[in-house]
């Protein structure tokens, strides 16, 4: 019998090195110490009579047994998940999940996903991070997030991705200068009234950008903003008119708190999606992009 020999500690602490490249990422990310994950893989390298990795400075080099091993090592960590999935025992993964999102998602529809994960995966702590999408989008590649929320399908092949949908764009201001705007303004008496749009590197400021450009206009004089909740404030209180995603600012429309501007022009649709590596992911992970795509859906119905 092995069950004395290898644990699921040791194979997890495997894993774990082989996919952050160093033990001190692993022993966070298992929220332990990293002397605990190294005697773990000692003991091991120790049962299986072999050298699985080499360590050098902080980092560390599997060697061609330690990579076939941590292969199989993944395996049997899905095959535990999944016995726990087929005894309908959900409650007993008891797992972080590093999850980053982008501002849209947390203002929108983030809090029933959250309880979403809560009732799939009562025993599920989640780790969370909002920034801008090429920001998530580093973090994934970095190892350092489990599953991405954000614009667009990555670029990376390494990751798979799951779509969830698209988000329309619109102008919006306050009453006042909605007013004065009229029904159906042009583009350049829109500009008139100072525009403002999300970071200058989104995709559509970038649109924007492009669009001022064709038109003769200068785009230097266009407020940017990280945050999307400080833009909807400026248009509230009449600095200009943004451009935001209409799903962003429905209740203010209801609320008589900004009105739309029907402009010539205006951004792309948003397009999202939630991104997890295809080789490392476990099968919460893969659960939890799916129950995104249905938060997604539910909060756009």
């Amino acid at each position: 019998m092995i069950r004395n020999k290898v644990t699921l500690k040791q194979i997890e602490a495997l894993v774990f090195v082989a996919d952050l490249g160093t033990f001190r990422k692993a022993a966070t990310a298992l929220g332990t110490t990293q002397p605990n994950v190294s005697v773990r893989i000692a003991a091991l390298e120790d049962t299986l009579k072999t050298v699985l990795m080499h360590r050098d400075a902080g980092s560390v080099q599997l060697t061609d047994k330690g990579r076939a091993v941590v292969a199989a090592a993944r395996t049997v960590l899905r095959s535990t998940e999944a016995l726990l999935e087929v005894a309908d025992r959900r409650d007993l993964i008891d797992e972080k999940l590093r999850l980053g999102v982008t501002e849209l998602v947390a203002s929108t529809w983030l809090h029933s996903y959250l309880r979403m994960l809560r009732q799939t995966y009562p025993a599920l702590r989640v780790e969370l991070i909002v920034d801008l999408s090429v920001e998530i989008e580093k973090h994934l590649s970095a190892g350092q997030i489990d599953l991405a929320i954000l614009t667009g399908p990555t670029r990376n092949s390494a990751f798979a991705s799951v779509s969830l949908g698209s988000y329309r764009y619109g102008w919006v201001a306050s009453e006042t200068i909605s007013n004065s705007l009229g029904p159906r303004p042009d583009f350049a008496r829109v500009f008139a009234h100072g525009l403002m749009s999300h970071g200058k590197h989104t995709l559509a400021s970038r649109s924007l950008r492009r669009h001022l450009l064709d038109e003769r206009l200068s785009p230097d004089e266009v407020v940017h903003s990280s945050s999307l909740t400080a833009l909807r404030h400026m248009a509230a209180d009449g600095m200009g008119v943004a451009l935001l995603p209409r799903q962003l600012y429905t209740a203010d429309l209801a609320a008589g708190r900004l009105y739309e501007v029907d402009c010539s022009w205006v951004a792309a649709p948003l397009d999202f999606s939630s991104c997890f590596h295809k080789d490392r992911s476990t099968l919460y992970i893969e659960k939890a992009a799916d129950l995104a795509m249905q938060a997604a859906q539910s909060a756009r119905e």
